[in-house]
């Protein structure tokens, strides 16, 4: 059965103003993290989006238990 038009995929990769917000990071912040592999990114023509699962790995590794 065919999903409904109007349903909307997940997403996968975020503008990296967008994962800024998500984390509550500045934009140096969130650029070293980039710049360390914290935070994997992926380049399609000029943008450079961020994976949202290396955000959601990158909140579990840092979680306090």
């Amino acid at each position: 059965m065919d999903e409904p038009i109007s349903a909307q995929p997940e997403r996968l990769t975020v503008r990296i103003p967008t994962a800024m917000a998500m984390l509550g990071l500045s934009r140096s912040k969130f650029y070293d993290l980039m710049d360390g592999g914290e935070v994997a990114t992926i380049k399609v023509g000029r943008a450079r989006l961020v994976i949202l699962q290396s955000l959601q790995d990158y909140v579990a590794r840092h979680m306090k238990s």
